[in-house]
This record gives structure tokens, sequence and C-alpha cells, in this order.
């Protein structure tokens, strides 16, 4: 896989589903249109400040709330290449890998020195995060092998499509 470079946005701990993505958007499943409304109530017009492959690093239990897959879907099609945070919801762990968004485990010390407009990139073949702006380097919570491979293919349904292809 490619190294991914960025900016960052930083947000605290505990940011659940209906800050990702309101309950008020949900009417649609289309990523685009979803992406658009990404962290609004959190801070006003995020969706108009971010640029393709910037990062989201936040505190600990990111994703909490519902199960709605709309929430890494809508990060993801706004251009998200990553969201770091030391914890995640199981639910919104599985459902980023399902959807193709990159999360990835950071230690909480780790997470502490990294600054909003910070620059990282993300090796990972290397297994290592750079952040370019403090020339400090972090580890991340190993993906497992599947998981990877959902993220290469775009998510679940990409893989499920590209395995019934090789097996035809």
């Amino acid at each position: 896989m490619e190294n991914k470079t960025g900016s960052v946005w930083k947000f605290g701990k505990n940011i659940d589903t209906d800050i990702i993505i309101a309950a008020r958007y949900l009417n649609t499943s289309d990523g685009k249109e979803l992406a658009k409304h990404i962290m609004e109530d959190a801070r006003s017009g995020f969706s108009h400040l971010i640029s393709p492959g910037d990062f989201i690093v936040a505190d600990e239990n990111f994703g909490c709330g519902s199960s709605r897959e709309h929430a890494p879907l809508a990060l993801k099609e706004a251009g998200i290449t990553a969201v770091l945070a030391p914890s995640f919801a199981r639910i919104f762990y599985r459902n980023a890998f399902n959807t193709g968004l990159l999360i990835l485990e950071v230690a909480q010390n780790d997470i502490d020195t990294i600054a909003e407009g910070d620059k990282l990139q993300i090796n990972l073949t290397e297994n290592k995060i750079t952040n370019l702006t403090k020339n400090l380097t972090y580890a991340y919570a190993k993906i497992p092998p599947f998981m990877l491979e959902l993220l290469e293919c775009g998510g679940l349904m990409a893989y499920a499509k590209q395995q019934i292809k090789e097996s035809m």
C-alpha cells in the first residue's frame, strides 16, 4: 500500500456517530451527500475546511453510539485518509473496514503529541506514522491481514465482488 500524507484535524474523546454524521441526514445512503455534513455539529462547515487526504486524530472511544455504517462511509467519501485514536467503538471499528475507511489505534501518549495542522504520513508497509511537522514517529496496532485485504479492495462489498469474479 502506498504512503498517505495529509493534514490533521483534532477532536476529543467519545466522538459518537451522531457527531460524525447527524441523524437528520440519514435519509440517504449516498456517501457523497453524507460527506457534505461530516462533523458539522462539532465544527460548523467542517466538510468545507478539509482537503482530500486529511486525517482525523481523536481521543479514546471514537465512533461510539449507533451502529450505522453511514458514519465511516461519510468520512471516507469526504476524503479523510484515516482516523487515528487510542480506541474505537467495536461496531465502528468493523464498519470502518467494511466501508474501506482506514482507522489506526495509536497510543494516547502519541495522540497527545499530534496537533491540529500537523502533517502526517502513514506508511502501511512499514507500519509507522511519521509526524512530518515535528519529526516524530509513532507506532499503531497491527491491522489483521484480512482487514488489510478489505481496505485494499475498498471495503467488504468490493472484496466480495472481487472474490466472486476470481471464482468464476
